[in-house]
């Protein structure tokens, strides 16, 4: 009889991505994945105390948790996705991969900011054992790839520079400058946030994830300073970094972006918090009191496009019709 290889699913998932890539190398970027720090547990603990305490980044399935839709557990929505993309190589909830996305610009925000206010920055070694896809999984995307499989997606990415930039993050007109713009944002240029709400690289990655073996640091928004959440990121036993960080007057969240409710929640929590500005830790101490979990979303989506760092109170300059 054969023994039970515990890394099956994984080694499944990888060889049948990489069957539907094209030979080529993942560029010399980090997987980031990005998480709001202070959102409650089942058990009470906040998600920067659990993974203080218990040194596991846990996917979706298990932590019951989401800052996208809650559509992990069997028979789901992501559990018929992930049928798809990894053939079948998962089942249960215990053992499924980490969301996160390549951060080939160097965003200081992360390559997905629209998934949390922090983020972790991976060993570059983890990369070897993650697949890859252009855009969100949830759009079940056909150009997808591994660390030796990504040519299809790296030629999506360069016909995507002259166009508009794609999750490059480069505003180039020029395809050829893109990767000294690269280059020079991963050697620590990189000062403006990325932004991305949607133009991303995806990366899954196979085989778990721990604080201790697997990641590099934590980068977290500055709001966190001299709260309970600082001491659990401290705690977790890697370097603690901090980004520029996003704020916004409650008064400028408009209506165009996610609707006319956001505005108002906005105001309604500067005035039960006395906040008249907005930023991570105003929204997740309104999630942990209970305000609608969809609309919180919301006015952190309008923080990643609209925010700026602490103090500075000229208008950003972005794209409103995202």
């Amino acid at each position: 009889m054969t023994a039970h290889d515990p890394h099956m699913p994984e080694r499944h998932a990888l060889a049948h991505v990489r069957a539907l890539g094209a030979p080529g190398p993942v560029p010399d970027a980090p997987i980031t994945v990005n998480f709001h720090p202070d959102r409650p547990l089942a058990d009470g603990r906040t998600v920067a105390e659990c993974l203080a305490a218990d040194g596991v980044y846990r996917s979706q399935f298990e932590t019951r948790i989401s800052s996208g839709a809650l559509i992990a557990y069997p028979g789901g929505d992501r559990d018929h996705w992930e049928h798809r993309m990894f053939g079948g190589a998962y089942t249960g909830v215990a053992g499924r991969p980490i969301y996160g996305a390549l951060n080939l610009a160097g965003h200081p925000d992360g390559a997905a900011p629209r998934f949390g206010s922090c983020h972790l920055v991976l060993h570059r070694a983890v990369s070897q054992r993650a697949t890859f896809c252009l855009g969100d999984s949830h759009r079940q995307p056909d150009l997808v790839g591994t660390a030796d499989a990504f040519a299809t997606i790296w030629a999506e990415l360069l016909d995507q520079v002259p166009r508009f930039g794609g999750a490059l993050g480069v505003p180039a007109t020029d395809a050829g400058a893109w990767a000294a713009i690269l280059a020079a944002r991963r050697a620590g240029s990189a000062t403006e946030p990325g932004r991305t709400l949607d133009d991303y690289v995806e990366a899954q990655v196979h085989g778990g994830l721990t604080l201790r073996h697997h990641v590099e640091a934590v980068v977290a928004d500055p709001c966190f300073r001299g709260t309970p959440t600082e001491t659990h990121l401290h705690a977790m036993g890697v370097p603690v970094r901090w980004h520029a960080g996003f704020t916004l007057p409650a008064a400028e969240f408009p209506v165009l972006l996610r609707g006319p409710d956001t505005p108002a929640l906005a105001k309604e929590l500067a005035d039960r918090y006395r906040r008249p500005v907005l930023d991570a830790e105003v929204l997740g101490r309104a999630a942990r009191d209970g305000a609608d979990t969809q609309l919180v979303k919301y006015l952190w989506h309008i923080l990643v496009l609209l925010g700026r760092r602490p103090g500075v109170h000229r208008p950003a300059a972005v794209d409103t019709s995202a």
